[in-house]
Formats: structure tokens, C-alpha cells, sequence
């Protein structure tokens, strides 16, 4: 499936649709509702003083917009950024606050229909990222598919990190 298609399969969100990608050989999943592009993986601005998941920020239609490497934040491996790797552009609930910020991953796979009652609860253990991350584990023929809970990635301190760059990019506007 080609990222155009992909994209235009998120213009038709439910509520039970997820976009599958690929983060150091895992296979994750986020709801479709907090999606608002995917865009290309291409050069990011460092930012000095930040935690080392945040890989840099972006400008985006003249907003700045944080990068997250999950695989950094998850002590994953970080493959090399090839043809196929992806900045999934994603809005945010955080702390009743709307957060703008991108999330690197190695590959988008699909937009997939995860009605709630196939996701199984989050494991205790067994899982290489920390549970209060997963909203909970969809079951696949080979497997399972690791859903985020986006908004539990970052810890209040992080948030805050991020919340300001984007307060900054908003200023920045008017």
C-alpha cells in the first residue's frame, strides 16, 4: 500500500481505526483520530538542551513542530532512516491542551479496523515498552499489534517540553 492510499484512508476515520506502522521490527498501532498527516522523513532542526528522544523539530506550514523518536524513547533500536521512514504528524490531548508533534517511525503499514472489544488488555509483563504506554494488544494471525496510547508516551516533564515548543510555534503566528 503506498502512503498516498494510506492517506486517503484516513480522510474516512472511525472511531475504530487504527494506522499500523513498523518501530524497530514491532508493529504499532495509533487511533487514526489523533492523525492529522504523514509526511516523509527529511531534515529536522536540532534543538540544544532537550531529552535525546526528541530528535528536532520541523516547520510545518510555518508552525514548529517537535519530533519524537520512539524508538529512542522506548529504548528500541534505531534502524537508519531509509526511503520508507515516516514523521506521522499527530494532535494530542495533553493536560486538556492540544498538542501538535510528529512521531518517527521505520515504516506506515495500514490503516487496520480494531473494534475494542478484539483489543486485549495490556500485559504486565513481556512487553519491550512500559505498559502505561499501551492502550492495549490487538490479535493478528502472527501475533499481536501494540496499541499506544499517544498521550501517556511522554512523562509531565516531557510534556511540558513539548507543550512549550509549541506554545513558541503559536507565538511565533500572531
Amino acid at each position: 500500500m503506498s502512503l498516498e492510499q494510506i492517506v486517503n484512508e484516513l480522510a474516512v476515520t472511525e472511531q475504530d481505526q487504527h494506522l499500523t506502522f513498523e518501530l524497530s521490527d514491532e508493529e504499532l498501532a495509533v487511533p487514526v483520530m489523533n492523525i492529522r498527516e504523514i509526511i516523509r522523513y527529511g531534515k529536522l532542526t536540532k534543538m540544544p538542551m532537550v531529552p535525546n528522544f526528541i530528535e528536532g523539530v520541523i516547520n510545518l506550514r510555518g508552525s514548529v513542530v517537535p519530533i519524537i523518536n520512539l524508538a529512542t524513547k522506548f529504548a528500541l533500536e534505531n534502524k537508519k532512516s531509509d526511503k520508507r521512514t515516516c514523521i506521522i504528524i499527530m494532535e494530542v490531548e495533553i493536560e486538556d491542551e492540544s498538542v501538535v508533534m510528529g512521531i518517527v517511525v521505520d515504516k506506515v503499514l495500514q490503516v487496520i479496523e480494531i473494534p475494542d472489544n478484539e483489543i486485549e488488555p495490556t500485559p504486565t509483563l513481556g512487553a519491550k515498552i512500559q505498559t502505561n504506554f499501551i492502550k492495549g494488544m490487538a490479535k493478528k494471525e502472527e501475533g499481536f499489534t501494540i496499541i499506544l496510547n499517544i498521550a501517556q508516551v511522554l512523562s509531565a516533564e516531557e510534556i511540558s517540553i513539548v507543550s512549550n515548543m509549541h506554545k513558541i510555534s503559536n507565538h511565533l503566528d500572531e
